[in-house]
């Protein structure tokens, strides 16, 4: 094997200031760009041609090797069913983690690999750790308003001994004057939002092409009908915008957020406070773990996200093993979510995390009744 650098080349400034910044540095490299989603499916507000062609500019300005490589099947199999089946089970998935791990951390160096390639490197905003045990870490970017270390909590010590992550320690608006020093044609270009495969599309719209939604009830914690939902699946824990809720002579006009999702009862229940005691928690489970470098032991405590760009909220470790642990916070935490990940940090070190599947925060009184009904009926 070589001492060749396989560069992800995405047509982004992010990705074309890492190419510029190791060619600089006298590395050899060769780009390779990844199309995970047919555009063919019409739906998809994709624009893999429009990248790939800036990808390809890209690596002729630096006069290095391009290659394309679609993964869409992949994609399909190790994002996209599962992203599918959350849904469909009410829960909130973060398919960006799950295409770390399974397509531009594992699919992509497999290529790599064959080309000759020693190492891989991307444009993350994150950083690599050697330490002297023969172990690496991952640690927080320095620009924490770019940090991408959440996304990168399922990695493991292979994936990570072999990918380089030279933004780790500069701004964005640093990366942005380097691509445009080094006048790349990407240096201006808009970063990309929302997940691949939808795009600037609809979430709703595109989802309804591949999942059918029952439409149900909306109701307040005490069981008061308030509007009508279009399916469990196209709403989330916290949500504001989309719930068609107004005009109602007993509430006042004020912003209505989802509590709760009762998938049993196919009943969706909202509130007008931002902070209603539904939606805030002081603990949760998590499960389908993965930890970098060391596992957290029961009683220690570190920092924890339950999303991504939130503020590192102080927690403790209630008990862990190796199906699952229980997370207690200082502070109650809104809108924690089944399915999305919780990421725990000690100091800029991102140990792991994992699936969150529970979290305290009380049900319903309506769910509540309704649960003690059929309790007793049963």
């Amino acid at each position: 094997m070589s001492d060749l650098i396989m560069v992800a080349l995405s047509g982004g400034v992010d990705s074309s200031t890492v190419a510029w910044l190791l060619k600089q540095q006298g590395e050899p490299i060769a780009g390779m760009f990844m199309k995970n989603w047919e555009e063919e499916d019409t739906v998809s507000g994709c624009t893999a041609e429009d990248d790939a062609a800036d990808a390809r500019r890209v690596a002729e300005i630096l006069g290095i090797d391009f290659h394309g490589r679609n993964f869409a099947a992949e994609y399909w199999d190790d994002v996209f069913e599962h992203f599918l089946a959350e849904l469909k089970a009410g829960r909130t998935p973060n398919p960006d983690i799950l295409c770390n791990r399974e397509i531009k951390f594992r699919t992509f160096v497999e290529h790599a690999r064959d080309l000759g390639a020693k190492a891989i490197a991307t444009g993350h905003y994150a950083r690599r750790r050697d330490n002297d045990d023969g172990t690496v870490s991952l640690l927080k970017g320095v620009d924490h308003n770019k940090d991408q270390s959440y996304f990168l909590y399922a990695l493991d010590q292979e994936q990570l001994s072999h990918a380089l992550f030279p933004l780790g320690e500069l701004t964005k608006p640093e990366v942005r004057e380097l691509a445009a020093r080094a006048d790349l044609p990407v240096a201006a270009k808009k970063d990309s939002t929302g997940i691949c495969f939808i795009g600037e599309r609809n979430f709703d719209q595109f989802i309804a092409n591949y999942l059918d939604a029952e439409p149900g009830e909306i109701r307040t914690s005490e069981g008061t009908v308030i509007g009508t939902h279009q399916g469990l699946i196209h709403y989330t824990l916290g949500q504001r915008k989309g719930l068609n809720i107004g005009g109602l002579k007993d509430f006042p006009e004020a912003p209505w957020y989802v509590t709760y999702k009762d998938i049993d009862h196919n009943v969706l229940y909202a509130e007008q406070q931002t902070d209603h005691p539904t939606l805030m928690s002081t603990e949760l489970e998590a499960g389908q773990l993965n930890w970098i470098r060391r596992r957290p032991e029961a009683g220690e405590r570190l920092h924890a996200k339950v999303r991504y760009r939130q503020p590192d909220q102080t927690c403790r470790v209630e008990s862990i093993n190796d199906n699952g642990l229980v997370l207690s916070f200082e502070r109650p935490q809104r809108a924690v979510t089944p399915g999305q990940a919780v990421v725990l940090y000690d100091g800029d070190e991102c140990l792991g995390g994992g699936t969150i599947t529970k979290n305290n925060a009380p049900l319903p009184e309506q769910l509540l009744r309704t649960l003690n009904k059929e309790s007793v009926q049963a």
